[in-house]
């Protein structure tokens, strides 16, 4: 797979005409966030306003402008402290951005061809893979234009979506 150099999000957001689409697939991300440990107590009081008034500076324009940006959660249940978090926050972090969000059971599932990990593809052009490290620290990012792999993340994020639950149906566990 060719990897691309890396081009920061806002650009590639900014940069997107038609679709910007987020799969999810880890049950916890960056534990080390401060507003994840003041959600579970475990660190002092976070105000998310300017987090939350950052995204929807960069989301919402690019919505206005007819991007339609979608997110799709695949998680075990019951769920993990961190899916409890972000489940509290989609209201005001990613839905009053003018992101659409769906979760699906892990259960639900297993017969998928997934990638092997989480990403964002832009126009169907671009994929921003996220690499982890297994406790949820983010390492790095990579970006590629690899016709394979946007096929496979393509068909794989559609699929997730047709059977994932909308985030104002779904109920965490």
């Amino acid at each position: 797979m060719r990897t691309l150099e890396l081009k920061g999000f806002n650009e590639l957001i900014g940069g997107c005409t038609t679709q910007a689409l987020h799969l999810e697939m880890r049950d916890a991300y960056v534990p080390s966030d401060p507003s994840f440990r003041a959600f579970t107590g475990e660190g002092p009081a976070y105000d998310r306003t300017q987090r939350e008034s950052d995204w929807h500076a960069l989301i919402a324009p690019a919505v206005a402008r007819g991007v339609s940006v979608r997110r799709a959660r695949i998680v075990s249940e019951p769920v993990t402290p961190y899916i409890r978090f972000e489940y509290a926050v989609t209201e005001s972090m990613n839905l009053s951005a003018g992101e659409q969000v769906r979760w699906l059971p892990r259960r639900n599932a297993s017969d998928l061809a997934l990638p092997g990990n989480d990403f964002w593809l832009f126009d169907d052009r671009l994929i921003r893979f996220h690499h982890f490290a297994g406790d949820g620290e983010h390492i790095e990012d990579e970006l590629t234009d690899d016709p394979a792999a946007i096929k496979l993340c393509a068909q794989a994020f559609e699929a997730v979506w047709d059977r994932a639950i909308d985030h104002r149906e779904y109920r965490i566990s």
